[in-house]
């Protein structure tokens, strides 16, 4: 790769096709390990069930080099490892597994998600599950897309019309949990869970899931699925930041709003 990308005419799509290549590089090293994943060994971070493998370190790892070879003023913010300062505005939110649970027992639901903020606005951002052979890549202006096709979200779906992506960990709480389940359930919805907030927000932009809602997330989980969501036609609020995680809804308009009202979000 050339040691730093000449970017000033379109500095945005400059850095697209540069999370895209990443991406899918990135996905095949995680394949490998994939593929090889008995001879991992998995640590606990703060749960039984979160879970980081010398797959996830070693692939973010990568991942920085490669970016801060490619984009040296551009600050970086990951799962692994502490952020990294930039000085152009731009900062990459990457997480190398996204589902290191799924990955780690064999199922096929993780991804490599990759976003980028613009002065602190999610504005680009690609999520690339391996296994299914599916690219979600979309910027700011320029729409969304899955494996090159353009995607445009259901505007008159309601959060009945097929299943609601859920992503409570035990990281939230049990009662909230709960709460959102039954409220959900008396209001006609069917939960539906991969082990990975990206992939289900880009389910998401793609019509696969009405909406999403998880009472607890991180940045670098949901970044690029925003971008994908918004370019899409579709809302997705994040009441975290870069340094703290927090509840995400999704969908179009109406899924939005509805998710918010059942999780107790009246405002």
């Amino acid at each position: 790769m050339a040691p730093e990308h000449r970017d000033e005419a379109d500095p945005l799509q400059a850095r697209l096709a540069a999370a895209e290549t990443l991406a899918r590089r990135a996905g095949t090293k995680a394949r490998a390990f994939f593929l090889a994943r008995d001879t991992l060994h998995p640590t606990s971070k703060s749960d039984s069930q979160d879970l980081v493998s010398e797959a996830d370190r070693g692939i973010e790892a990568w991942l920085r080099r490669q970016i801060a070879r490619q984009f040296p003023q551009d600050g970086i913010v990951g799962e692994e490892e502490a952020a990294t300062e930039g000085r152009s505005g731009f900062v990459w939110v990457i997480d190398p597994i996204d589902g290191t649970m799924p990955f780690l027992v064999g199922q096929p639901n993780w991804t490599v998600s990759i976003g980028v903020a613009r002065d602190g606005v999610p504005v680009a951002g690609v999520i690339h599950a391996p296994m299914l052979r599916e690219t979600y890549a979309a910027a700011t202006g320029s729409g969304a897309r899955l494996n090159g096709r353009p995607l445009a979200m259901n505007p008159d779906w309601t959060v009945a019309s097929t299943t609601i992506g859920f992503g409570a960990t035990q990281k939230a709480s049990p009662q909230e949990s709960g709460a959102f389940v039954e409220a959900l359930y008396r209001e006609g919805g069917v939960l539906f869970r991969v082990g990975s907030g990206a992939l289900m927000l880009a389910y998401v932009a793609a019509n696969r899931l009405a909406g999403y809602y998880d009472p607890t997330l991180h940045c670098w989980d949901c970044w690029a699925g925003i971008v994908l969501i918004r370019e899409a036609g579709g809302v997705a609020t994040f009441d975290g930041d870069f340094a703290n995680p927090g509840p995400i809804w999704a969908g179009n308009r109406g899924v939005h709003d509805t998710l918010r009202r059942l999780s107790g979000r009246t405002d």
